[in-house]
């Protein structure tokens, strides 16, 4: 969608969408529009009882006296940020009645253009590669649209970093929509590699190269599967060349069977979904990029496929991770930490990072424990996790910091190596277990934290600026937090 800012000419034609602020009287120019439609929207306004709150709007078919098809005067509640993308959320969803591919939008402040243009991006999504019978394709979705402003230049401004995160969620979204038999480690690889153009290094690290690291943990889940396992590592250098970068982690498990701890198919018919943590990693780097966000970050994705095969790692083998430590395979269905535990070890001792994030569809208790709009997360530092919770209200991509200790320790017993993948009580605190199995790898105090997204990668019902299906959360999540806390 195409998306421009002009200076305010209120049009003669199409569809104009009048904003509205709760309780707030019509702007200067919405009053030359009702004046032009002979009282339309005062009276539209009185007999609707419409007072400008949020997720409410009218609609103005054929309006007196004008040659304009329609105008929606639409809610923004209180005008804040969150509020002003929620209401271009709200038009988003009549489109398809509304019948429209161009809007014109009056949006007198830059701020809220800025931010009403970054709702309709964000909302104004769906994914219909595979769809080719046209009665299953979106029939309306928004090609253009364009916001009346009163600087065009400051709203522009405003709006091209929201753009570069909106430009990173999209491209998460369509990577964990993609099924499996297309994003898979190889091509996952290959597609990381065409982001240089947007100022990122890319380098890829083979499964003899990582046999080499002794990253045995990672190299484990992937040997039943035909496809390569590989490391992808994305840099960016956006401050000084010596200042210690911020790390993000992504397990990419591009479809996950369970391995030989075989899923019920009602639990592996998603499971293309689990490489979600990598593509928020991937669309993060991105919108980190293209925004030139004044940091030193480095994105690093464990790509592997687990799965059945008579290569495949059994349920009790033993292997020995990068750090050294040896992990007994009780369940090769917990698979996710052995990737990431890895990846943890390499990042620490290859980049040292003023911090580290990791960010999995690692645990359905997550999801029994949070539902589908908070993901957990477990840190080892209290002012990050604070930090990152403060980030998540800002955003609305709700987090919440779940607890490790001693008691999860233990559950890590085993009775051959240094711990089990999994707890030895089944079912009994599965995130935290998940999450302390990871703490055994931090090196040096680094801080840290681990989030959880396998309740909040996927909507089935679709949620305000989030379309049913793969979100895209994290990205402005962790966007936000390195601009407020990272950025120099």
């Amino acid at each position: 969608m195409k998306i421009h800012f002009s200076s305010i000419a209120l049009p003669n034609s199409g569809t104009l969408v009048v904003l509205v602020n709760d309780n707030a009287p019509l702007s200067e120019y919405a009053k030359q529009l009702d004046e032009k439609t002979q009282g339309a929207l005062t009276r539209a306004i009185q007999v609707e009882q419409f007072s400008g709150k949020k997720n409410s709007l009218i609609n103005i078919v054929a309006p007196a006296n004008s040659e304009l098809n329609r105008i929606v005067i639409l809610g923004t509640g209180n005008g804040s940020d969150i509020d002003t993308q929620h209401a271009a959320d709200t038009l988003v969803k009549q489109i398809e009645t509304y019948q429209l591919t161009t809007i014109t939008v009056l949006a007198e402040q830059e701020q809220q253009a800025a931010q009403f243009a970054y709702g309709l991006q964000l909302s104004n999504y769906r994914f219909d590669k595979y769809r080719t019978r046209s009665e299953l394709q979106a029939k309306y979705l928004l090609t253009e649209a364009h916001l009346l402003t009163t600087n065009p230049e400051q709203a522009q401004a405003l709006y091209a970093p929201l753009e570069a995160v909106a430009e990173g969620i999209t491209i998460t979204r369509d990577l964990v929509w993609e099924p499996a038999n297309v994003v898979y480690p190889e091509s996952f690889a290959e597609f990381c590699q065409k982001l240089a153009p947007y100022g990122l290094e890319i380098d890829v690290v083979n499964s003899q190269q990582m046999a080499e690291l002794g990253m045995g943990a990672l190299l484990g889940v992937g040997q039943g599967s035909m496809h390569e396992s590989l490391m992808v590592i994305l840099k960016y250098n956006g401050s000084n060349n010596d200042e210690a970068p911020v790390a993000f982690l992504g397990k990419g498990v591009t479809f996950d069977s369970g391995g030989l701890s075989l899923k019920p198919n009602s639990s592996m018919n998603t499971m293309k979904e689990d490489m979600g943590g990598a593509a928020t990693v991937t669309g993060l780097m991105v919108a980190l990029a293209k925004r030139q966000a004044n940091v030193n970050a480095i994105g690093v994705l464990g790509l592997v496929e687990n799965m059945p095969s008579d290569k495949a790692q059994r349920p009790s083998d033993v292997v020995t991770s990068m750090s050294g430590q040896t992990i007994e395979v009780m369940n090769t269905d917990a698979e996710g930490r052995l990737v990431l535990c890895d990846l943890m070890t390499y990042t620490q001792r290859t980049f040292k990072p003023k911090a580290m994030f990791d960010l999995a569809t690692l645990t359905g208790a997550v999801l029994i424990a949070l539902g589908e709009e908070i993901a957990g997360i477990f840190s080892n530092d209290d002012a990050l996790s604070a930090q990152i919770t403060a980030a998540g209200e800002t955003e609305q991509e709700s987090v919440w910091r779940l607890p490790m200790g001693g008691q999860f320790d233990r559950l890590l017993k085993s009775e051959i190596a240094d711990m089990r993948n999994n707890g030895n009580k089944l079912r009994i605190g599965g995130s935290s277990v998940a999450a302390q199995f990871l703490y055994r790898f931090i090196e040096n105090e680094t801080p840290w934290v681990h989030i959880d997204i396998a309740g909040t990668a996927w909507t089935g019902e679709g949620l305000p600026n989030k379309p049913k299906g793969a979100t895209g959360f994290g990205v402005r999540l962790l966007d936000r937090l390195v601009k407020e806390q990272f950025e120099a």
